[in-house]
């Protein structure tokens, strides 16, 4: 990258290259292959992903949460974007507009390519803003390249390297640079031996990937595109690389590029779709009967089974966080300790989730199946006994919704009536009357009301009545 490194650096760390925001930088994409190395790629086109991710492991975990923060105050802006009419050599350039972060191309290593590069976010936007001056959070440029497989699919990893920078307002990194600079001039000779000198150019360093395991929850989690550094990555990057997993080709994407050069083909979508974890927590879906237990987090719960429950309430953004956590060490965490790990809207939610708390019913009624009494015996009123001494059991029908047609799908999975086949409610009023069951009936029923309910079949054959008592 064509951008000088910063001579405040010691000699055993990782370089740190300043850019201005805005501001096109060159990446020359060279072909470094030694002699036989991958000839399969000879005279055909690569693919290559530039990506702007975190650095610091604290915000590697919350990458999709800082960059949906980012894009609220700056709609319709990129993190990243490519220089076109100043770029050479690239063909096809591709952006997800879901993915603000990332840029692709097609290029051929056999011919001159480079590729400039625009950064739009300065590196205090993701500072937590307290009092003022606070420095700037480090990001890194990683480029992943690919070639195409059999089914000429651009998905074999060829190749990964990245460096590590920080974004400043425009004409700030010179600023940066030059301070940098006057301090290394003051300082003592045995002290400046103790740094690097400062480069014109920035080498991105070839890095290992970190392995995957390539199970459903992995597989689940590459879906959701919110993967960027493995774990550990912030433990001791000074001193060794380590590059982040790339996310699967995405679906849909905005061609900047009228060049017929050949397409890019993504992998087949997962069968198995999980919801992203940034989405609307749905209305409760009461059913008159209590949660499964299934559908709680057990102390029992193996690693396993504790990341499919939260891929399976969407949290699928964390599930590489808690990568390590049985059932029990999730439970044990305090709504306190979750809103500072996750934020604080998946932190609330995500208790809810773990302690199993459902909205609040703004209705609670009980009802009970009307049974045929014995030949010459009365039914027992107001849901006492009968004359043979047999309970009547009631059901619970909790409403979150003050609607007719929520008391006649209650009461369909209660009592196993199929619900197409209610035609109306009535409520049995004086002198027998029948009176249909109507919204503002529901609104001014009295919480905890209790009633008997018998079906009689419609005139015409097609379906059933429910009657209330």
């Amino acid at each position: 990258m064509c951008a000088a490194t910063s001579p405040a650096v010691k000699l055993h760390d990782e370089t740190l290259t300043y850019l201005n925001q805005g501001q096109s930088y060159e990446i020359r994409m060279l072909d470094n292959r030694k002699m036989g190395d991958v000839p399969e790629i000879t005279g055909k086109l690569v693919k290559s992903i530039i990506r702007v991710v975190f650095h610091d492991r604290r915000l590697q975990y919350t990458e999709h949460q800082q960059l949906e923060g980012w894009k609220w105050n700056r709609p319709g802006d990129r993190l990243l974007d490519l220089d076109i009419p100043m770029s050479v050599g690239i063909i096809d350039t591709r952006t997800n507009p879901s993915q603000l972060n990332a840029v692709e191309f097609l290029w051929d290593p056999a011919k001159r390519t480079s590729a400039f590069i625009q950064v739009h976010c300065i590196s205090t936007e993701f500072t937590p803003r307290k009092h003022g001056g606070e420095k700037g959070v480090p990001f890194r440029i990683q480029v992943d390249t690919f070639k195409q497989n059999e089914n000429g699919e651009y998905t074999d990893h060829l190749h990964s390297a990245s460096c590590q920078i920080k974004v400043f307002k425009p004409k700030g990194a010179d600023r940066k640079q030059k301070t940098d600079r006057e301090k290394m001039e003051k300082r003592a000779a045995h002290e400046k031996e103790k740094y690097q000198p400062s480069y014109d150019t920035t080498v991105l360093t070839e890095m290992r990937l970190e392995p995957i395991i390539e199970d459903a929850v992995e597989h689940e989690q590459k879906k959701s595109s919110k993967r960027t550094l493995p774990a550990d990555y912030g433990d001791s990057l000074a001193k060794r690389g380590s590059c982040s997993p790339w996310p699967d080709t995405p679906t849909a994407y905005v061609n900047n590029s009228p060049s017929a050069a050949p397409t890019f083909t993504s992998p087949p979508p997962s069968a198995c779709s999980v919801p992203d974890s940034n989405s609307s927590s749905p209305n409760h879906q009461g059913d008159g009967i209590p949660q499964a237990s299934s559908e709680q987090l057990q102390p029992s719960a193996t690693i396993q089974e504790t990341q499919q429950w939260l891929l399976k309430n969407r949290f699928s953004s964390y599930t590489r966080l808690f990568s390590n956590f049985l059932g029990a060490d999730l439970l044990k965490l305090t709504k306190e300790d979750l809103v500072q790990i996750c934020g604080a809207a998946d932190g609330i939610r995500l208790y809810n989730s773990l302690k199993s708390r459902s909205v609040r019913p703004r209705l609670t009624l009980y009802v009970c199946r009307e049974q045929p009494a014995p030949q010459g015996q009365q039914p027992a009123a107001g849901g006492g006994e009968s004359g043979s001494a047999t309970p009547f059991v009631y059901h619970a029908i909790y409403l979150e919704e003050m609607v007719a047609s929520e008391v006649a799908r209650k009461l369909a999975l209660v009592f196993n009536i199929p619900f197409h086949q209610i035609n109306q409610v009535y409520r049995q009023g004086p002198t027998g009357i029948h009176i249909l069951v109507s919204d503002q009936m529901v609104q001014n029923f009295q919480d905890e009301s209790c009633f008997l309910f018998s079906t009689v079949k419609a005139e015409n054959g097609g379906g059933v009545h429910i009657i209330l008592k």
